[in-house]
């Protein structure tokens, strides 16, 4: 059975994932265009991290980071590393961690959750995923600016 509980970004399994997480995001993009982030930004109150685990062995991980209005109310969020170990792709790990932070989402009361990802190739199965799930295109949100290499999207919660 897999189960999704919060985790630390720190731990050495999951600081593994996230290390090969960062490595092919360099590997697909220019430099300028990695947004993903390290175990130590994904320790921020702000984010709330979790993983995926089946008999303690890591499946996957993702993570919610708030994002905070002008009046300081957090009334969205940004969906960040997404991440499935090799082994268990094609498993519906993603989706399962998808759903889980979505509903997290919601009995946070948030009105939306953004995303960015990439345009390459590469990038295809998730953008199909977070497409399948309701999320839609949109304009650079937060610090984000227009890059020919990212694209942006969201889903009304």
């Amino acid at each position: 059975m897999i189960s999704i509980d919060r985790d630390d970004p720190a731990r050495g399994d999951v600081q593994q994932l996230l290390s090969e997480h960062l490595a092919d995001m360099f590997a697909t993009s220019p430099a300028e265009s990695v947004h993903a982030l390290d175990h130590s930004a994904l320790s921020v109150p702000s984010v709330t991290f979790w993983t995926a685990r089946e008999d303690g062995n890591l499946l996957g991980c993702g993570a919610l980071k708030l994002l905070h209005s002008s009046a300081g109310q957090a009334t969205d969020g940004e969906l960040k590393s997404m991440r499935t170990t090799e082994s268990a792709r094609g498993r519906g790990v993603a989706t399962l961690m998808l759903r889980h932070i979505l509903e997290h989402a919601r009995t946070r009361n948030l009105e939306r959750v953004c995303l960015e990802t990439g345009t390459e190739d590469y990038f295809a199965p998730a953008r199909r995923l977070y497409a399948r799930h309701g999320f839609t295109e949109c304009p650079p949100f937060g610090d984000y600016v227009t890059d020919p290499n990212s694209v942006f999207m969201e889903l009304r919660l």
